[in-house]
């Protein structure tokens, strides 16, 4: 009878360390934004695609980082700072404020991070009118250029 006890201990000891290492393993697979995104727009009047690249950084639940966008009409690339962004479980959202033409256009941005993308929706005002479209990023594997050799 001793012994089905010990039996009965061990497993149940064992089933305990199984639960707790799946819990810490589960939360070692939070969603991580940090690295740099891109994706792209076509073009207007069937011009070339816009690529955009998004760089991110996490600390804790906060976001930050910047957007770059092509310039219009062969301009220089723009970089502009994100503002109020959050990571809340897999959900990463933000918002871009540019300006043009001294106007100032929001964007807010929200989407799903996933190991290589991250996939939603952004959303602006255009002409008094809120619109949105689907985005989705993927992360980028180029490695930068002081680490290629």
């Amino acid at each position: 009878m001793q012994r089905f006890y010990s039996i009965a201990s061990i497993l149940t000891v064992a089933c305990g360390l199984l639960a707790f290492t799946s819990a810490l393993q589960a939360q070692d697979t939070k969603a991580d934004p940090t690295g740099t995104w891109t994706w792209s727009v076509p073009g207007r009047n069937g011009g070339p695609a816009r690529v955009s690249t998004l760089k991110l950084k996490t600390e804790g639940d906060k976001v930050t980082g910047t957007i770059t966008v092509p310039g219009r009409q062969g301009a220089e690339p723009t970089a502009t700072p994100i503002e109020n962004g959050k990571l809340k479980g897999d959900e990463v959202s933000f918002t871009v404020t540019r300006e043009f033409n001294g106007n100032k256009m929001v964007s807010k941005y929200n989407g799903k991070v996933t190991a290589d993308s991250i996939k939603g929706k952004t959303e602006f005002d255009r002409n008094g009118e809120t619109q949105s479209r689907d985005w989705e990023a993927k992360r980028s594997t180029e490695k930068p250029a002081a680490d290629k050799k």
